[in-house]
């Protein structure tokens, strides 16, 4: 464990950005799960999630525009 104190002070920063990031990870597991399960009916749900994420600085806009088209993708094969 951190003796310094400004080395505990990161620490702890660090432990509560990682909650943060846990915290939205799996909403977006949350939301791909549901849209899986309910057979495209969130999608919606999930480009609302994958925004937020983006915004919040969890994934890149890049990561979430490619999810976003693979799950709009997988929506207009089974239409």
């Amino acid at each position: 464990m951190a003796k310094i104190e400004s080395a505990k002070k990161a620490h702890r920063g660090s432990e509560k950005k990682k909650q943060h990031n846990l915290f939205w990870k799996k909403r977006i597991k949350v939301a791909q799960k549901a849209f899986v399960a309910e057979e495209g009916q969130s999608l919606v749900n999930l480009q609302s999630v994958l925004d937020k994420a983006v915004n919040n600085k969890v994934i890149h806009k890049n990561k979430a525009s490619r999810l976003k088209s693979r799950f709009a993708k997988k929506l207009a094969i089974k239409k």
